[in-house]
């Protein structure tokens, strides 16, 4: 595939808000089967959303950046660490490098507000992906949603 250059920002209002949960509600709840009752959770009125829209304006992929009180309150109490959550590209935009460049604006948004280090939940089968972009993977799989997942880690 081409690579995609998206404009990636952060997600305001109701309108990118409801673009970030269409492109979530395709990828984890109608690809992958997830519970709607599982996607959606208390950390979304706290997390910091990042749209990637294509140059058609289409929605095309997105993250969510954990920072504050909900970063310590996941991670034990490490400050500087900010969290990755719900990274999702949808289909036509898988293989195009979109997926990269969501991470790399998480961790470029993690370090604007003080963040030293960034946590993820890696379904197993994306270690790979997250290990090309420099994370290191800690600790025992375990399951999310029925879905195996490991704890990764990278230092910003």
């Amino acid at each position: 595939m081409t690579p995609v250059t998206p404009v990636v920002r952060v997600a305001e209002g109701e309108e990118d808000l409801a673009l970030v949960h269409g492109v979530r509600r395709e990828v984890f709840i109608v690809e992958q089967q997830i519970p709607e009752d599982e996607e959606w959770d208390e950390l979304d009125a706290t997390s910091e959303h990042l749209l990637a829209i294509g140059a058609d304006g289409t929605a095309l992929g997105t993250a969510r950046l954990i920072h504050g009180e909900q970063a310590l309150r996941i991670t034990g109490g490490l400050p500087g660490r900010v969290l990755l959550g719900r990274l999702a590209v949808l289909k036509a935009a898988r293989g195009t490098g979109l997926g990269a460049v969501l991470v790399r604006a998480v961790e470029a948004a993690g370090r604007a507000r003080g963040a030293t280090e960034l946590e993820l939940h890696a379904q197993v089968q994306a270690l790979g992906f997250y290990e090309r972009l420099g994370y290191t993977a800690e600790g025992p799989e375990y399951l999310d949603a029925g879905i195996p997942h490991r704890t990764m880690t990278r230092v910003l």
